[in-house]
């Protein structure tokens, strides 16, 4: 069996920059006393040798516990502080440290995953991010596994690591309840066409309406992004179709909050005028008024899973599948009814 290749030493930067190691080690704490052209050559040479940073030390030489650093692309959220809080759960019972940080797709630029090393991280997870080849090459240089939780964007890249729900398997779960209640023209308020978790959301709907034998008219399926603002324009458009729907199913809670907020500006009554169903079960489908039904994705457990699973990546352990869904489950509240003029046999399906 051959050897493993050696680990790149500070040593050997600097040996092939004609530095010294001290200012190598500059470079790489982000030191401002490097000339640019020494700091462009050291960073290059750090990257052309796959340079990593040990694993840090007590000066007990105990090792340090695991560091892992979760990432948004966005402000926290209801649907991602569940995940993050799932997350600092799971890591407080293994003693890991949970390191959350905002990086848009513009921060993650050359030495981003050496700087992840270089800082101690064992691995990073990704919340609803965009991520392109070269960052997913980035991070697989620096020897710092990836799992990612219903990327926004993920390129075609065999052995990504990531956890989702039953996307697809709500979204049927939901259309079907709104079809139950006597409901015929339903339409989708989603997030980006791009999002897998997404895709699958919309797939199911689409399979519960064709299975119905409902139409899905022009116009009744809108995707944008996963937020407020997005139920607010996407529910106003939908208003002024000339046949408008009785039922809205959304990509998830803030997308509904939206819509009954543009079903109070048109003066419709949720349910009595429109029946609205969310996705995710955040505390915000609980605050609302009426209570929203939605899709519940176990955010917490999809936060732990997420932990134990880059642990075991970066301990060099295989995993079972590249790919965990957890199952979902349709939580009824106030917010749907039949129709007016229509008696529905009433729903409590589970995806």
């Amino acid at each position: 069996m051959p050897a493993s290749p050696r680990r790149a030493t500070l040593a050997t930067v600097a040996a092939s920059a004609g530095v010294s190691i001290a200012t190598v080690s500059k470079v790489l704490n982000g030191r401002g006393d490097v000339s640019p052209v020494t700091r462009s050559l050291v960073e290059s040479l750090l990257e052309q040798h796959d340079y990593v940073a040990p694993p840090q030390r007590r000066r007990d030489d105990a090792v340090v516990p695991a560091t892992i650093e979760v990432e948004l692309d966005a402000d926290l959220n209801p649907y991602s502080t569940e995940i993050v809080q799932g997350a600092v759960r799971a890591g407080a019972e293994v003693d890991a440290a949970i390191v959350v940080s905002i990086r848009t797709s513009d921060d993650r630029g050359a030495a981003w995953a050496r700087g992840l090393a270089t800082a101690g991280r064992r691995a990073v997870i990704a919340i609803t991010s965009d991520l392109t080849a070269g960052q997913l090459a980035a991070l697989s240089r620096a020897r710092l596994p990836l799992v990612v939780i219903d990327p926004l964007n993920l390129p075609q890249t065999r052995g990504v690591t990531s956890v989702g729900s039953t996307n697809f398997a709500g979204g049927l779960a939901a259309t079907q309840h709104l079809l139950a209640l006597g409901h015929r023209r339903i339409a989708y308020l989603g997030g980006p066409a791009t999002a897998a978790c997404n895709q699958a959301r919309l797939h199911g709907y689409r399979a519960a309406m064709e299975a119905a034998g409902a139409p899905v008219p022009p116009g009744h399926v809108r995707e944008g992004h996963f937020q407020y603002q997005e139920g607010v324009t996407g529910g106003a458009a939908l208003f002024g179709l000339p046949e408008p729907p009785t039922a809205v199913f959304t990509g998830c809670d803030d997308i509904a909050l939206g819509v009954l907020e543009a079903a109070r500006a048109r003066g419709l009554r949720v349910p009595e005028d429109l029946s609205i169903v969310g996705f995710d079960d955040t505390q915000v489908a609980r605050m609302a008024s009426p209570p929203l039904t939605t899709v519940r994705q176990p955010l917490r457990e999809m936060g732990g899973v997420a932990v134990r699973t880059a642990l075991r990546l970066a301990a060099g352990e295989r995993v079972d599948s590249h790919h965990v869904e957890l199952a979902t489950e349709l939580v009824v509240r106030g917010s749907t009814a039949p129709p007016e003029g229509s008696t529905g046999q009433g729903s409590t399906g589970q995806g």
